[in-house]
C-alpha cells in the first residue's frame, strides 16, 4: 500500500525551496483526477457549500456534510494528503468541541489533517489538537467564515497595523504547532514577508507568487462555477461550456431520434425472439 504525503514531507519541501500545488476536491471522481495529475495535497474545503451545495456562503455547511464529502475524497485517493476543512461553529465554541469534531474528521472521514480559520485567537485550540495527534493547517487573511464580520470578501492586511497583526497571527500558529498556513487575499508583499518569517510552509490563495505553495478551488480552475470568479483564480479550462455543449447535443439527438442507435442497444438472438413473440 502506498504511503500518503506526510506533513513532514511538506515541511521538507519548504526547506529545499520546492513549490507545491494544492487543490480542492469534493467527490470520488474529482479526487482521483486531481491525484493522478500530481497534486500532493488535497483540501476538502467548506467551499463545497457554494460550488457543490448551492449555498450563498460557506457558513451553512455542517459537519455531516463535510464528513460525507471527506469520505468520498479519501476513497478516491491513495497518495495525496487529504485535509478536511472544519466548518463554521465546529471549533469556535471551544477547544473541546474542536477536538471532538477534528477527531471525527480523522477517525470517521479518514482525513490526514484538518484546517481551521484564525490566528492568535485559535492558537490554544491548534495547540490542543496538535498535542492530541491531529495535524492542523492554519488559515489567516481573508477568512470566509468571518465574511459577515469582515463586510465581504475584501483584501486583508492593507494597513501597517493590519499587516503586523497577520504576521503575529502566522507566528502564533507556527508556535502552536500548525504544520502549514494558508494565506488568503493579502498583498503579495505581505505574503512574501510571512513566508520568510515562519519556518512552516505558506500556501497562498490570492497572496502572491512568493508563498511555498498555492491552492485553488477545483471549480474555479476548470471553469465549472460562474456565479463568482475571484481575481486570484486562473481558468485553465472552460469545462462548463464543454458540458453544456455535450448535454445540448444529447438533448437534440434524443429529440431527433438519433440516440440511441443500434450501437447503444441490446438484442437477443432470433430463437429467443421467437419464443418471446410466441409467449406474447
Amino acid at each position: 500500500m502506498e504511503r500518503r504525503v506526510s506533513i513532514t514531507k511538506l515541511k521538507a519541501m519548504k526547506k529545499r525551496g520546492e513549490r507545491f500545488a494544492m487543490l480542492t476536491a469534493y467527490d470520488y471522481p474529482s479526487a482521483r483526477l486531481v491525484e493522478e495529475a500530481g497534486v500532493p495535497i488535497i483540501l476538502v474545503g467548506d467551499t463545497l457549500g457554494m460550488v457543490v451545495l448551492g449555498y450563498d456562503t460557506t457558513i451553512p455547511v455542517t459537519m455531516d456534510e463535510m464528513l460525507h464529502h471527506v469520505k468520498a475524497v479519501v476513497r478516491g485517493t491513495r497518495k495525496a494528503h487529504v485535509v478536511a476543512d472544519m466548518p463554521f461553529m465546529s471549533y469556535q465554541a471551544g477547544p473541546q468541541d474542536a477536538l471532538r469534531n477534528a477527531g471525527r474528521m480523522l477517525k470517521e472521514g479518514g482525513a490526514q489533517s484538518v484546517k481551521l480559520e484564525g490566528g492568535r485567537r485559535v492558537a490554544d485550540t491548534v495547540s490542543l489538537l496538535v498535542s492530541s495527534g491531529i495535524p492542523v493547517l492554519g488559515h489567516i487573511g481573508l477568512t470566509p467564515q468571518s465574511v459577515n464580520q469582515l463586510g465581504g470578501y475584501k483584501l486583508q492586511g492593507k494597513t501597517p497595523a493590519a499587516a503586523v497583526k497577520l504576521i503575529n497571527d502566522a507566528v502564533a500558529l507556527e508556535q502552536a504547532g500548525a504544520y502549514a498556513i494558508v494565506l488568503e487575499t493579502i498583498p503579495a508583499q505581505l505574503g512574501e514577508v510571512i513566508t520568510q518569517k515562519v519556518s512552516v510552509p505558506t500556501i497562498g490563495i490570492g497572496a502572491g507568487p512568493h508563498c511555498d505553495g498555492q491552492v485553488q478551488v477545483f471549480h474555479d480552475l476548470l471553469g465549472l462555477f460562474d456565479e463568482f470568479v475571484p481575481k486570484h483564480a486562473k481558468r485553465y479550462a472552460q469545462l462548463g461550456e464543454v458540458i453544456k455543449d455535450a448535454v445540448g447535443q444529447y438533448v437534440a439527438e434524443v429529440q431527433d431520434g438519433a440516440f440511441p442507435t443500434e450501437k447503444e442497444s441490446f438484442f437477443v438472438d432470433e430463437s429467443a425472439l421467437a419464443e418471446l413473440t410466441q409467449a406474447r
